[in-house]
Formats: structure tokens, C-alpha cells, sequence
């Protein structure tokens, strides 16, 4: 069955692994971003090279218009959605101590009150108690919200565990409406987000050959495997959980 799913923040990163890994599967992509229309291009570019369907938009999953536009947009070309994948977030490194009120709105605003937004979209057009036929959300969290995450990075880890909170609540409201709610939660991942960190890729590398039994850092598409399987019909009696892909730490 040909499946109908938005990734958010698929411009880049695990968002982009995992609408290729849709494609891959036949499925139609709605490829969302927000500042990177070019990448964004590519990855729509690549998703219809692996065999699916794709088109792209932009919106911030920080702001709530934009979101139901883009929800409303995906109607508009294929009718209501099977999947989503709740990708994009942001950070913000500073100390607790030299933190501020909008440092706090900024991280929280994308990570978990659009991403609760979002899954609001979607539970209304696929719970089937809505006229819906049933579907599946993916958020993706962090291993941070287990490990207590890197230096100067506790609100973006604070979010995380909001994640996996409001997964699980999710997971009960609307399971029996046919919508299924998981997590997947990574470990260190090779992306761009460590271009502006403190910590530099090389370091992080270091870092993860110490923490993560098996030695080394992750790769985009390891976590898109897991998002795109929990996404499919084979992952039918998965619901509420969340599945760490950290490489053992």
C-alpha cells in the first residue's frame, strides 16, 4: 500500500535519511523545512530517484499557521496522511545558570509544543473515531533524555524527556482510534548540528568511541531504518514505546 507521510525539519539529517528511506519504500513524501529550500530540492529530488512520490514545503514547526498550512497543503494533492515523523527540533547551548526566559520559549516552542501541534494534525485526519483510516507517528527524541545529555545542553534535553512523556500519553489517548505513537530515540548522530557547537565533530567522535559500546558514532540512515519500519504496517502491534538506536549507550 502506497503510504502518504510528512518528515519534519527533511532537509538535512536523520529527517532527510528517513524520506529517502520512504521513497525507497514507493511511499509520497511531503519533505517539509524551514530555511534550507535548496536541500530540502535535493532530498525531494533524491526521494523520487529511490521510487517514491515528493514535493516540498516550508514551514517552522514553531509556528502553528504554518504547520496546519502544511498539513492542509498535503490534503490538497493526496488526501489525509498515513504517517508522520515528527524530526525537526532545535538547540540551544547555554548553561542553566546563564540561561534566559527566551532561551527556554525558543527550544520549547519547536521541540515540544510544535511537535504536540503537529501530532494534533495528524491524530485528526488519521484517527479512525475522526473518519479516518488509522496510521502511525514517529517522534524523534533523544537518547539525552535517559543520559542527561551533553555540557550546556539541559533545556534541548529537558524537551526530549517532554518527547517521550507526551509519546507515551499519546500512545493511550488514540490507540484505540487506530493510531499508533513510538519514539525513537538516537544517540550521537553524524549531521551537521555539530558545525556550531562547542564540541566539534572530531571530539564527539572521541567522545561516543568511550560511551557507546559499540565504538562509534551513528549514522543518519540507522535511525531512519527504525523510524520508517515503525512507520509501516510490519510495525502493526508497536505502540508507546520508546526504542533507543544509540549504539548501546
Amino acid at each position: 500500500m502506497t503510504k502518504t507521510i510528512i518528515v519534519t525539519g527533511a532537509s538535512r539529517g536523520i529527517g532527510a535519511a528517513t524520506a529517502v528511506r520512504a521513497g525507497q519504500n514507493g511511499w509520497r513524501v511531503c519533505v517539509n523545512y524551514n530555511s534550507s529550500p535548496d536541500k530540502a530540492e535535493e532530498v525531494a529530488a533524491a526521494v523520487k530517484v529511490a521510487g517514491g512520490e515528493a514535493f516540498t514545503f516550508k514551514a517552522s514547526q514553531g509556528v502553528e499557521s504554518e504547520l496546519v498550512a502544511m498539513f492542509e497543503e498535503v490534503d490538497r494533492r493526496w488526501g489525509p496522511i498515513d504517517a508522520l515523523c515528527n524530526n525537526a527540533g532545535i538547540d540551544h547551548e547555554v548553561e542553566i545558570a546563564e540561561s534566559t526566559w527566551d532561551n527556554y520559549m525558543k527550544v520549547f516552542n519547536v521541540n515540544i509544543l510544535g511537535l504536540m501541534a503537529s501530532c494534533r494534525e495528524g491524530v485528526q485526519r488519521m484517527s479512525t473515531k475522526r473518519g479516518g483510516k488509522g496510521g502511525s507517528i514517529v517522534n524523534i527524541g533523544s537518547i539525552s533524555a535517559r543520559t542527561g545529555g551533553l555540557p550546556k545542553d539541559v533545556i534541548y534535553t529537558a524537551t526530549k524527556g517532554a518527547v517521550d512523556s507526551f509519546t507515551l500519553g499519546l500512545a493511550k489517548e488514540v490507540g484505540g482510534e487506530g493510531v499508533r505513537v513510538n519514539c525513537v530515540r538516537p544517540g550521537v548522530i553524524e549531521t551537521d548540528i555539530f558545525a556550531g557547537n562547542e564540541f566539534g565533530l572530531a571530539e564527539v567522535k572521541e567522545l561516543v568511541k568511550k560511551l557507546a559500546p559499540l565504538g562509534r558514532i551513528g549514522q543518519p540512515e540507522e535511525i531512519a531504518n527504525m523510524a520508517v519500519w515503525l512507520m509501516s504496517d510490519e510495525a502493526s502491534y508497536c505502540t508507546g514505546m520508546c526504542y533507543d538506536v544509540s549504539g548501546g549507550r
